[in-house]
């Protein structure tokens, strides 16, 4: 396997492996009642970007976009990956042969921009969910379920160079 092939492969299955550790914490939280986001909908909101609406009053009255359960699921997990490659952007490829907690984890917090100051203002949740009934304990669950998805950043690329060896 081709060294670039090889780092593709690595960043792939850590962005899966830190996205599906997010969403068993999600899940776990689900048991206690806790809600998260319903990637539905941001199937929906991404659905109506192409008909130039980009922010949204409440998204869940937005019209529903066809397909919407798999558009936001894919973007989630696309989104994941993309984020296990700004990591290996920032702290390089050898991360990924001997991966440190440190980096991964200052990636899941620096992944908290995109909910707090993109995606919740345009699915009508304000800034840092400021027009929601709890937005200081809204905030509180998306800084721990990104802290966990650098964690997850860390355990998934663990594993893969336990499997796959130190690489090139």
């Amino acid at each position: 396997m081709s060294e670039s092939f090889e780092v593709v492969v690595r960043v792939v299955l850590t962005g899966v492996g830190a996205t599906v550790a997010m969403d068993l914490w999600a899940l776990l939280l689900r048991q206690f009642g806790v809600s998260s986001l319903n990637y539905a909908f941001l199937g929906r909101w991404l659905g109506h970007l192409p008909r130039g609406r980009w922010v949204h009053e409440r998204i869940a009255a937005a019209e529903p976009v066809r397909g919407e359960g798999v558009i936001g699921w894919s973007a989630h997990y696309a989104i994941g990956i993309t984020f296990a490659a700004l990591l290996v952007a920032v702290f390089g490829e050898s991360w990924l042969r001997a991966p440190t907690p440190g980096p991964a984890l200052c990636i899941g917090l620096a992944t908290l921009v995109a909910p707090l100051f993109v995606l919740q203002p345009a699915l009508g949740a304000g800034i840092a969910s400021s027009k929601t009934p709890t937005p200081v304990l809204n905030c509180f669950k998306s800084a721990v379920t990104h802290t966990v998805y650098g964690v997850g950043l860390y355990l998934s690329a663990t594993a893969i160079a336990s499997l796959m060896g130190p690489g090139a």
